[in-house]
């Protein structure tokens, strides 16, 4: 089970707490649910077992992960992140991702620094596969981007493998 948290609120995450690993708040957190008296267990294989940080943690770095998926074709793992003043962003792990990405969030706005902030970049950081900017055409004024799904549908072959979203604030549909 793959669960995405926020930052916890506050503006530019005061706390800082996507960065830090001690705080399962602005990540992607893994378990296997289980019937044991915690009701989960941690798979081995997160890359926060045994160093540094909570053994839940795969990824890190979010502002306000909301509503991410898999392709169910090739296990491929979508998070769309919501930004806050300047750009939304859609980042990209593939099957064969072992974790432990850190998508930047609170130093970075997607691709780019966070002027709220003067954080410099976390080594290391991975940039979003895709991202748009308030004030463009799929957020004229302002956004907050909604995940969607690959198309894997038998209707339309052309759209085979096409990721589609939203965008709640500007009602927009768009897809790569």
């Amino acid at each position: 089970l793959y669960i995405a948290t926020g930052d916890g609120g506050g503006g530019d995450d005061p706390d800082n707490l996507a960065q830090n690993l001690s705080s399962n708040l602005g990540k992607i957190l893994r378990i296997t649910v289980s019937g044991n008296t915690a009701g989960y267990t941690v798979p081995p294989t997160n890359p926060f077992v045994g160093v540094a940080g909570n053994d839940e943690i795969f990824s890190y770095g979010l502002r306000n992960p909301f509503r991410n998926s898999f392709d169910r074709a090739t296990g491929d793992f979508y998070i769309a992140d919501v930004g806050q003043s300047a750009r939304e962003e859609i980042n990209f792990e593939t099957a064969a991702t072992p974790g432990g990405r850190n998508y930047g969030w609170r130093a970075r706005e997607g691709s780019a620094d966070n002027p709220g902030v003067g954080d410099p970049a976390p080594p290391g950081a991975v940039d979003p596969l895709f991202e748009y900017t308030h004030g463009s055409s799929l957020a004229p004024s302002r956004g907050s981007i909604t995940g969607g799904y690959v198309y894997r549908g038998s209707l339309i072959p052309d759209l085979q493998g096409t990721y589609f979203f939203g965008d709640f604030v500007s009602g927009n549909i768009g897809s790569f």
